[in-house]
This record gives C-alpha cells, sequence and structure tokens, in this order.
C-alpha cells in the first residue's frame, strides 16, 4: 500500500501543478505515514547485522553500474556509449537531452527541499519498493500466500528475470533499473534478511542523491 500510494501520488499530482518540490514532500510525508501505520516489518525477520557490509558493497555496486556509463570515462568509447543512451535509457532510440537544471537542486528549491529529495529517495521510497518488489510480490509470485515463503526459496529465472526487468521499467536507466532490480533480489535472496536488501538499495539511493547534489548530474533525479 504505501508503495501504491506513492505511484498514484506521484501521478495525481502531476495534475494539479505546483512546485515539484513540494510534491516531493507531500509524497515522502504521506508514505512515510503510511508505512508506520501500517507497519509492515511486524511480518519480517529482524535485520540480521553480519549481512550488513555485503549489502552496502552491493548497494555500492549499483550505484557505480548507475553513473559510469554517463560520466567522462565513457568518452574513450563513444559508440558503446551512445548505444547505451540510444538504446538502454528512455526514450528509446534517441540521445536524452542533457539536464542542467532541476527543481531539486539547492538554488532552485533550498537545501531543505533538496535534502527531504535525498531522504526521501534513500530512506522512504527505497524501504518501500523493497517491500513491495522483494518483500512480497517476488514471493507472491511463488506463492499466494506469499508470508510462508522463505525468501531464499527456489525460484524459476523467468520469475527472477522477468520481476527484475519490470523493476527496471519503474526507472527512465531501465537497464541498469533491471540490473539493480537483480542485484537486490540476489541479495534478499542469499541473506533471507530483506533488510540487507533494504540497506543495499538505500546505499545506492544515497550515493546517487550525493553524487548529484555535489556535481550537478541531475540527470539522475
Amino acid at each position: 500500500m504505501p508503495f501504491a500510494a506513492w505511484i498514484l501520488a506521484m501521478a495525481g499530482l502531476e495534475w494539479i501543478g505546483g512546485p515539484a518540490a513540494w510534491k516531493y514532500v507531500f509524497r515522502t510525508v504521506l508514505c512515510c505515514g503510511l508505512f508506520g501505520y501500517l507497519r509492515p516489518w511486524q511480518w519480517y525477520a529482524r535485520p540480521v547485522w553480519r549481512q550488513l557490509p555485503a549489502a552496502v558493497a552491493a548497494g555500492v555496486l549499483v550505484f557505480a553500474s548507475w553513473v559510469l556509463p554517463e560520466t567522462a570515462w565513457m568518452d574513450r568509447w563513444p559508440a558503446v556509449r551512445d548505444f547505451y543512451l540510444t538504446w538502454l535509457v528512455f526514450p528509446l532510440g534517441k540521445l536524452p537531452a542533457y539536464v542542467l537544471d532541476s527543481p531539486y537542486a539547492p538554488e532552485r528549491a533550498g537545501w531543505f527541499f533538496s535534502l527531504i529529495r535525498l531522504a526521501g529517495s534513500a530512506f522512504v521510497i527505497a524501504v518501500i519498493e523493497e517491500f513491495f518488489w522483494r518483500g512480497f510480490l517476488y514471493r507472491w509470485m511463488l506463492k499466494r500466500n506469499f508470508l510462508d515463503v522463505a525468501p531464499g526459496q527456489a525460484a524459476d529465472w523467468t520469475i527472477v528475470l522477468g520481476l527484475s526487468l519490470a523493476f527496471g521499467l519503474e526507472h527512465d536507466r531501465w537497464f541498469v533499473g533491471a540490473l539493480a532490480g537483480l542485484i537486490y533480489l540476489q541479495v534478499y535472496r542469499r541473506s533471507g534478511d530483506l533488510w540487507s536488501a533494504i540497506a543495499a538499495h538505500a546505499t545506492t539511493n544515497l550515493l546517487l542523491g550525493i553524487y548529484v547534489l555535489s556535481s550537478g548530474a541531475y540527470r539522475f533525479w
């Protein structure tokens, strides 16, 4: 439900207009409050802290895969760079426009809203996405009474790849999004701990937000 509320609020607020920063604050507060009210974590085991270093490492790996294809490092292989930007990033078939500004930039929105954007990405949407994609939907695809499914239970690779691709299509960088979904799912399956997948996802989003704010690479936001 918190994930559905995030998607519906994001779609609905597009019709209202107004500053994007305020709309992001609304979505963050709404979904954080709903998550706290419903307390879905009560149906899951407590964090396994020894899994945290591997989870954080996985999150760093996803962050690197997200930004490296669009850094100057790729200029030495222009054909590969252009193929990536043309076909592995939405919209397909053309090079994406270079984003020079963002409604979340501190010089436009102020640091309060920029930091809310960072915190919402790392500590709200990353959490509710993991409860939905890995905690619920992945296990529901294996068995309708999904709470009876152990995280590490064997699954058909069509489910694993299909779910990862669906997660990727939620993002404009669909290919690395699918790769991220696959990595987060493997973290969850191997650790048996949803909080490890959350830690990986939160690490990625936190590093990405810090990178955006420090470099001005607002195309990632």
